[in-house]
């Protein structure tokens, strides 16, 4: 405990959170108002947890709408901004002792690990013939983690009693719901920055216990594959997976979870993976990028893409009351966040398609109508130009190189 509430923990706990940047909890304080009085709110907080008598605020519940999913939210719990320093100062200390027992198995929210990793990892054992997928996704998986299995986990790395209590008073905090506050009898705040590690120690028996088996699973956070090589395999697997995870207090979403076949395609981590089935129009030896017929492929999952409409359409409205040049500049970090996540996968045709949808909707919001002479003055030449639109195609790695 004495390494989480050390000063220099706690300065270097609040820097991270800075950058993470986010909104204020129930206190209403926002991230400049805390840096104002920085030092006070880092001396209280260090006195609290030297003697012991921290206690975290109610969390702030968000509900974000789910893309593609008309009337159906997400919950989001947003800590106030001294609870979320305290929980980066704990997890500051956390991450180095747990990431050395977490399993090779699960990719999200670990250093040095991403979603390209997982999908590099399934994209080869589908290549090596192992094509039957079990696609699964924990019900509710955050709001349902039972407390005493989860603080019982930690003990076997961490036997110092103090933290143990801050972390089950940080699962404990109650949540804030219009107006109300509502006590945590289970679950961790989706949106708590301890949430994700807590998340991990708890699933790494599953991670552990899948390869022990022999099954080649592929985790990140709630969401996991496992690849096999028959339809009967796969439905084992997903027998014996129900119960190691019953065994953690976690059930599945039935309604997501399926067995399925690569040539029909899954989806993981926001894209579409899935052999080709129709043949190619022109002659292997005419095809330069080495594409073939019933190779595996990978594109945006739609949601992923209507999603990202739904931002360019909120940012291009024909009456925003700004010109054309800040409308790009608003625009481009969403263009290119989205473009290079998806970059390297087989987007060339609708990254095309939305460039030119793209442009539209600028000659658009200049002219005020979707019918309109854009083409005249606002150049494609002009605004890739002059006015510095990110052009999704040139991000694609294999045609930037040539420009």
């Amino acid at each position: 405990m004495d390494k989480v509430y050390k000063r220099k923990n706690l300065e270097l706990a609040w820097h991270r959170v800075k950058r993470n940047k986010g909104a204020g909890g129930v206190d209403g304080v926002t991230l400049a108002e805390f840096e104002e009085h920085l030092d006070v709110h880092l001396d209280r907080l260090h006195e609290e947890l030297k003697t012991d008598t921290y206690q975290p605020m109610a969390v702030r519940q968000k509900l974000i709408p789910k893309a593609g999913q008309p009337g159906k939210y997400r919950p989001l719990g947003i800590p106030a901004i001294y609870d979320r320093v305290c929980q980066q100062a704990l997890q500051n200390r956390l991450e180095p002792i747990f990431e050395a027992v977490f399993d090779e198995a699960s990719f999200g929210y670990r250093p040095g690990r991403s979603t390209k990793d997982a999908l590099r990892k399934i994209w080869n054992e589908i290549e090596a013939g192992y094509e039957w997928i079990v696609d699964a996704d924990l019900s509710n998986f955050f709001g349902t983690v039972d407390h005493d299995k989860l603080v019982a986990l930690v003990a076997k790395r961490v036997s110092d009693g103090r933290v143990l209590r801050l972390i089950r008073s940080m699962l404990k905090a109650d949540c804030l719901v219009d107006g109300k506050r509502l006590p945590t009898e289970q679950g961790t705040p989706q949106g708590g920055v301890v949430s994700p590690i807590l998340s991990n120690v708890l699933l790494t028996p599953f991670d552990r216990e899948m390869r022990h088996r022999g099954y080649r699973v592929t985790r990140y956070a709630d969401d996991w594959v496992v690849t096999c090589r028959s339809r009967c395999e796969a439905e084992q697997v997903l027998r014996e997976a129900t119960k190691i995870l019953t065994s953690l207090g976690v059930e599945l979403n039935r309604d997501k979870t399926r067995i399925v076949h690569v040539s029909h395609g899954f989806e993981f981590l926001g894209y579409k993976i899935k052999r080709g089935t129709r043949p190619l129009r022109l002659s292997p030896r005419k095809i330069r990028s080495g594409a073939r017929q019933s190779a595996l492929y990978a594109i945006p999952r739609q949601k992923s893409v209507e999603h990202f409409k739904d931002q360019i359409r909120k940012r291009t409205r024909r009456k925003a009351p700004v010109s054309t040049q800040q409308l790009i500049a608003e625009i481009n970090p969403v263009i290119r966040g989205w473009g290079l996540h998806y970059s390297k996968s087989h987007v060339r045709k609708l990254f095309n398609h939305l460039d030119r949808w793209i442009v539209q909707r600028l000659w658009s919001h200049r002219h005020r109508r979707w019918r309109c002479m854009g083409w005249k003055t606002l150049p494609r030449s002009k605004l890739y130009g002059e006015y510095g639109l990110v052009n999704l195609v040139s991000l694609i790695p294999s045609l930037a190189s040539r420009h």
